[in-house]
Order: C-alpha cells, then sequence, then structure tokens
C-alpha cells in the first residue's frame, strides 16, 4: 500500500530538546519530511488534526519479553513474536528489543533461529538477559542455567546467531577481555547487570567496553557507604548510560528522583515488562502493577513504556519534554541510531501521539497509522 502524504496538525510537537506549536509534523515515503509552519505546508499533504494533543517520536523499549499473554521464552514462534509486536505497538512502542532471560541453550538457540526467521516490523534484536551472569544476584533467573562468560561457551551460544542477538547483560566481574571483544565484534551492546561487582570491578567492566548497566538498582551489589558497586561506578564512570524500570515497585519513585539528579541524560527508560505465564521456567503471575514468581521473587514489571513516562512525570518531578528523550533519543543514542528517537528530517516515520492524560490517540509506523 502506498504511504499517504500526511501533516499532523494543531499539536505540541516535541522533537528532543525541541518543542514546535503551531506546526505541522510532515510524513511521506515512511520518513519525517520536516516540521513546517502550518501556513506552510504543502497542499498535497493531508492535515490530520491532534485536537492539541502531544506529538512525539515513537518509544523504544530495550528490555521487554513479551505483552499480554505472549511471553516470547514460553512460547517461540513467529506468531508470537508478531503478536507481541503489534501489543506493544498499541502501547506507542516503535522499537524494541526482544528480551530472554537465563534460560537452557537449547531455547536460547531456539530464539534465535525464530527471530532469523520472522518478518519483524519493530524489533531491533534479541536481548540475552544472561546466561553470563552472577549467581550471587540471580533475581527470578535460575543460578542452573548460568554460565562462565568463557569463549567456548559464546561461540556455542551464538553459533547460529546471525546477526540477532544485538544487545546482552553480562556480570562485568566475570568477564575477561577477549570475551568483551569477541562479543563487540559481533556487534553485541553489552550492559552491566546481575551483578555482585565492587567498584573497582564495574569500573574495570566499563574501561574495557562495557557502555550501559542493566535496570539500576535491581539485582546488583548495593551502594554502601565502604563500597558502592555497580551503582556508585555507574555513577561515576560518565561514559555508561543506565536502564531503570520507574514502576514505583522495582525503583521507589523517591530512588528515581535520586538517579535522575546523578545521571541526567545518561539515564533511560526501560519496562521490564513480561507476561502472564503458567508454564516452563518463569511463571510470571500478575499483582495488578508487578509480576513474581510463584515463591513471590520480584520477576518484571506490568509497565507501558508511555506509562513510565507518565510516572517519571508525576511522581519524580521530571519535565515531560525531558521524560519523552528517556524513553527515545537516549537509548537511540545508545544504539548509535540517528533514524529513530527522534523526529528530524530523513529519520523514519514512527510517531506517537498522545493527550494530556498520557492517553494513546494515535501511532504511525514508517508513515503508517497503526492505531
Amino acid at each position: 500500500m502506498q504511504k499517504q502524504k500526511i501533516a499532523l496538525v494543531n499539536g505540541q510537537i516535541i522533537n528532543g530538546h525541541d518543542v514546535f506549536l503551531g506546526h505541522g509534523l510532515l510524513m511521506d515515503a515512511g520518513r519525517i519530511q520536516g516540521i513546517f509552519p502550518r501556513q506552510n505546508i504543502p497542499v498535497d499533504y493531508t492535515q490530520v488534526d491532534v485536537h492539541k494533543s502531544i506529538i512525539c517520536p515513537g518509544l523504544i523499549d530495550l528490555q521487554i519479553y513479551g505483552t499480554g499473554n505472549d511471553l516470547f521464552s514460553a512460547e517461540l514462534t513467529v506468531d508470537s513474536l508478531g503478536r507481541i509486536e503489534d501489543g506493544l505497538l498499541r502501547q506507542g512502542c516503535t522499537s524494541f528489543m526482544l528480551t530472554l532471560a537465563t534460560n537452557s541453550a537449547a531455547v536460547f538457540k531456539e530464539a534465535i533461529h525464530v527471530f532469523q526467521q520472522a518478518p519483524r516490523k519493530t524489533a531491533l534484536g534479541l536481548h540475552l538477559e544472561g546466561p553470563f551472569l552472577n549467581a550471587a544476584k540471580k533475581g527470578a533467573h535460575p543460578a542452573e542455567h548460568m554460565l562462565i562468560p568463557s569463549l567456548e561457551n559464546i561461540e556455542s551460544l551464538l553459533s547460529e546467531d546471525q546477526g540477532a542477538v544485538k544487545m546482552m547483560t553480562v556480570a562485568p566481574e566475570l568477564i575477561h577481555q577477549a570475551a568483551i571483544d569477541v562479543l563487540q565484534r559481533r556487534g553485541i551492546l553489552l550492559s552491566a547487570g546481575h551483578s555482585a561487582a565492587s567498584f573497582e570491578e564495574a569500573m574495570l567492566g566499563f574501561s574495557k567496553g562495557i557502555p550501559a548497566v542493566t535496570h539500576l538498582w535491581n539485582a546488583m551489589s548495593s551502594f554502601h557507604h565502604r563500597d558502592t558497586g555497580l551503582p556508585g561506578a555507574t555513577v561515576r564512570h560518565e561514559g555508561v548510560m543506565a536502564s531503570i524500570i520507574a514502576d514505583g515497585v522495582h525503583v521507589d519513585f523517591e530512588a528515581l528522583k535520586i538517579s535522575k539528579q546523578l545521571l541526567g541524560e545518561r539515564l533511560f527508560l526501560i519496562t521490564d515488562a513480561v507476561a502472564a505465564c503458567d508454564k516452563d521456567i518463569y511463571q510470571h503471575v500478575r499483582h495488578e502493577d508487578h509480576y513474581t514468581m510463584p515463591d513471590g521473587t520480584l520477576s518484571g514489571s506490568a509497565l507501558t513504556l508511555l506509562q513510565a513516562v507518565k510516572n517519571c512525570v508525576e511522581h519524580a518531578d521530571i519535565a515531560l519534554d525531558e521524560a519523552l528523550r528517556m524513553a527515545t533519543s537516549y537509548p537511540a543514542q545508545l544504539l548509535g541510531r540517528t533514524d529513530i528517537g527522534n523526529l528530524n528530517s530523513g529519520s523514519l516515520a514512527n510517531v506517537l501521539v498522545f493527550d494530556a492524560d498520557f492517553v494513546l490517540q494515535q501511532v504511525y509506523l514508517e508513515g503508517e497509522r497503526f492505531a
């Protein structure tokens, strides 16, 4: 189907640090064509009135396991992945890393195979949260499936990857330089997490080439006044970015405020959202605003990324434009992507429209309206 020339008008356009009123956002051929004063919009564009809603880039989630009743690791099928993509699009998430927690080698390899076969629309790649983690900070992850990040184990795990895995959470105190080099040569973005690292061990991991931290504060060494651990190293190393789960459960909103004050533009949002599941390793039980394992261990959020943005604004004193950057431009920056996470001319026309109550109104994927 040929993409229509569309101009979104009568809204507040937020693009990075810029806010536009009285302008239109122009989309054509799947790309952003620019932001123009309304009187300068070409006549061949169909103007869509958004009724004073907010227009922003589509949201980017670098850690999510499923949505609705689809937990990808429990149903490794092309259809499941497609339902997850559709479900996330209805939430305003137009780019995401489909994540798998620590599991058997067979599950990881099958996930890679399915991902390669799927006709993906919005999934950027796989994020493996494991198996190279520290069992001392396992959280809901099964320790029996955790592995030492040896070159042999890495080769075995990724022997048929062919670029499907784009991100991996590792314990920095357990991984050596040769392993980091191998993973980076494969184009895999590394993030430190599920780690008992001391401050010195974490700083060493960052200096070796780990540029990110997975769900700050959760499943990591504590911030102690005699050893500030991985959180302290995250604050001190100015080249490292960190994700955070802004649901008020995984991280208290006061801790979210402090984290923002300490990290500034290096802090970005993820949902860490899972889906209801009663089989296999991860049997997630819903408790209104979060999930646990049957034994009560916290196992994932029930967030949407737009809800996380709302929580930042309403509970953490973060301005709306900054909260949106935490869910758009900052994760895109970590990925090294300039064509998503912004509304610049030439970028993919992935666009979100929501009202003052954070109710989703419209979603565009490469210029085509999805919801």
